[in-house]
C-alpha cells in the first residue's frame, strides 16, 4: 500500500507563500496539487484551509484572490481522498484541541502520516500514528510520488 498523508494547514500556506521554490514546503503543495502522492481530506480540514487562507493579514502575502483559493480547494479536493471520520473522544486528542480533526483523520483504516511544520505536533505525537516535518516527508520520497 502507498504511503498515505494528512496535510496540516500550516504545510499548505507555508508552501503557497514561500518564494523559495526548493523549499520542501512548495514540494508537498505542489505535490498535493499534482496528483503526486494520496493525501486524505476531511471537511473540517478542508474548512480550516479555506479560513486560514482567507485571512486578512495572509491574503495581501500570498496574493490569491477568492476564486483563486477555490480553485486551489477545488484542484486538492479532486485529488485527494475524503474521509469523513468520526470525532474521537476528548481524551484521545490532539495536543492542542483544534487539531483534534487531524488525529481523527490519522485514526482512517488507512493509517497516513501527518506532515506538519507545528513543533508542538511533532514533539507530541499521537501513539497511533507518524508525524513528520515537510522536509523528512519529501526526503522519505513516499515510493517517488515527490521530486
Amino acid at each position: 500500500m502507498r504511503l498515505r498523508a494528512v496535510v496540516d494547514t500550516n504545510v499548505l500556506v507555508g508552501g503557497l507563500l514561500t518564494a523559495d521554490p526548493a523549499s520542501p514546503l512548495v514540494a508537498v503543495v505542489d505535490g498535493m496539487l499534482s496528483g503526486r502522492f494520496l493525501f486524505l481530506l476531511s471537511p473540517a480540514l478542508v474548512n480550516e484551509y479555506r479560513a486560514v487562507l482567507h485571512r486578512p493579514k495572509l491574503r495581501p502575502l500570498h496574493g490569491l484572490s477568492e476564486d483563486d483559493i477555490e480553485a486551489v480547494l477545488v484542484e486538492l479536493a479532486a485529488n485527494g481522498l475524503w474521509r469523513d471520520p468520526e470525532r474521537q473522544s476528548a481524551d484521545a486528542g490532539a495536543p492542542d484541541p483544534g487539531d483534534d480533526h487531524l488525529w481523527d483523520l490519522l485514526r482512517t483504516p488507512e493509517r497516513p502520516v501527518l506532515v506538519t511544520g507545528d513543533q508542538l505536533l511533532l514533539e507530541n505525537p499521537p501513539s497511533f500514528a507518524s508525524v513528520l516535518s515537510p522536509r523528512s516527508f519529501v526526503e522519505m520520497g513516499t515510493g517517488s510520488c515527490l521530486p
